[in-house]
């Protein structure tokens, strides 16, 4: 049993780069030290500390100005990374998808004002009022199908035909009226993903090796839907405590046009760099893609500001994958982070590479509090673990988010009974640990104690009502069967 991470993400949204440090944090690294070591030393903390695995690669005017791989491609054959190595970049895909339909708008195959209904059949008669615009703007309502209960444990793990992945969510209410409100939906960028090969005639991955990869001379990108083999491709990792695992095989059919396409470094910087140009589409279509809509989306990109500075990003996120995208137009500056590693948030990396580039502070990672208490643990038991947190003085800045993440760290070790007792003595000191519930509702149900499972998911919504995880938790447990 492991929570989905896309709902566990609340932590890294929430609570940023001062998760789990058990120190107050080191401070920025050494200004006077070259560029190149600045960004090392970043890089070998992150490494040690927060399990970084992957590549990097920072350019100005498409040359790169640093470029260095940490960490394994394959742990098991003991494989390095480098700059060779194919990551699946997930949502960065998106951008990609977006794209393509403003190719197609060019060549006269479709509008972005266009229903979805025009391109998918049968079409539910919610989404009559969707367009291709909202779509792409995340500003649809529908609902997010990577979002849906037992998708981490089940569903995830399914290959599909394109049919079968939009009945996931087909029938699913709208969440909103369409064009109101912004709400993140990999959905919609699997309608989009349909609506690009019915109107080029195309599969997916034929049109965007045709259409860019090819033009680019990105030779190591694909999106393919079989299993082939694919040289120098990376294994996906998470972490247990201190050491990794191998994350479970996420079909490219699950993600599709949302996440599917698997990507190096250099190429990424191929493509950022014909962003610029018009190569790939008109100045005009490309202004389109890059304005913002609601909480800052564009087309497929984030647009906004950092460090002073006009910002278009992405962030991917996938079983054992990380991987970011952070340009500055006007600087001509990239950042790529392509991990093949769930603790390190690629975007975290991305961000720290570019405030270093531009001399502003950045807190060097530390050791966490979530790898010594399970280091306590694996010696000791979890009684040692929760003596030794209650003899840590003064409280641990970020102390509850460590526990909960431990916990799950022990539900995945196969321990349900030291994950129970860790979540009670998160609760005994902070009783307000809604995350706390659900992970006791998650062992309670694994057990078939379906009215224990309840009881918890009630007691984290009256903590916090806005807890989807809980909702869907308790939908999924009343539903008659």
């Amino acid at each position: 049993m492991r929570r989905n991470a896309m709902n566990v993400m609340w932590m890294a949204s929430v609570l940023a780069a001062s998760l789990f440090v058990r120190s107050a944090a080191a401070g920025a690294a050494e200004p006077d030290l070259p560029l190149d070591a600045r960004f090392d030393a970043y890089l070998q903390a992150s490494t040690r500390h927060d399990h970084f695995s992957g590549t990097v690669l920072v350019a100005r005017d498409g040359v790169p100005v640093f470029g260095r791989s940490y960490g394994m491609a394959n742990y098991e054959l003991d494989v390095p990374n480098t700059a060779r190595t194919v990551y699946r970049i997930a949502s960065l895909t998106k951008q990609f998808t977006a794209l393509a339909v403003m190719q197609l708008q060019e060549q006269g195959k479709l509008k972005v004002g266009d229903p979805i209904c025009q391109y998918i059949e049968p079409c539910p008669a919610a989404w009559k009022p969707v367009t291709l615009r909202h779509l792409l703007t995340h500003t649809s309502g529908i609902e997010n199908y990577s979002s849906l209960s037992e998708w981490d444990e089940v569903l995830a793990l399914r290959s599909y035909k394109r049919p079968e992945l939009v009945a996931l969510f087909r029938d699913l209410p709208l969440r909103f009226t369409p064009g109101e409100q912004f709400k993140y939906s990999n959905s919609g960028y699997v309608l989009l993903g349909m609506a690009i090969e019915r109107a080029s005639g195309k599969p997916y991955g034929d049109y965007l090796r045709e259409k860019i990869f090819t033009p680019l001379g990105m030779s190591q990108s694909v999106y393919d839907e079989s299993r082939s083999l694919l040289p120098n491709r990376a294994s996906g990792y998470y972490s247990l405590g201190t050491r990794f695992i191998n994350a479970p095989y996420m079909s490219p059919t699950v993600s599709y046009a949302a996440g599917g396409i698997q990507s190096t470094v250099g190429d990424m910087l191929l493509w950022d760099q014909a962003l610029y140009s018009e190569r790939l589409l008109s100045r005009k279509s490309l202004d389109e893609m890059f304005t913002p809509v609601k909480k800052g989306y564009g087309y497929g990109w984030q647009i906004g500001e950092k460090l002073g500075r006009r910002s278009i990003e992405h962030s991917g996120s996938e079983n054992g994958f990380s991987t970011y995208l952070l340009r500055f137009p006007a600087e001509r500056v990239t950042v790529i982070v392509l991990s093949n590693s769930d603790r390190a948030s690629a975007g975290g990396v991305g961000n720290a590479l570019a405030a270093i580039l531009f001399g502003a502070p950045v807190k060097q990672p530390t050791a966490q509090l979530r790898d010594e208490l399970w280091d306590v643990i694996t010696r000791g038991g979890v009684e040692a673990g929760m003596r030794h947190y209650r003899g840590l003085q003064p409280a641990p800045a970020g102390g509850e988010e460590a526990l909960v993440y431990l916990a799950y760290d022990l539900i995945e070790a196969g321990k349900p009974a030291d994950a129970a007792a860790m979540f009670n003595f998160t609760l005994g000191l902070y009783p307000g640990s809604a995350y706390s519930h659900d992970g006791l509702a998650d062992i309670a149900a694994e057990r078939g104690d379906t009215a224990g499972a309840i009881k918890h998911f009630e007691r984290s919504l009256a903590l916090d009502p806005k807890n989807e995880y809980a909702s869907k938790g308790l939908a999924r447990l009343r539903k008659p069967r």
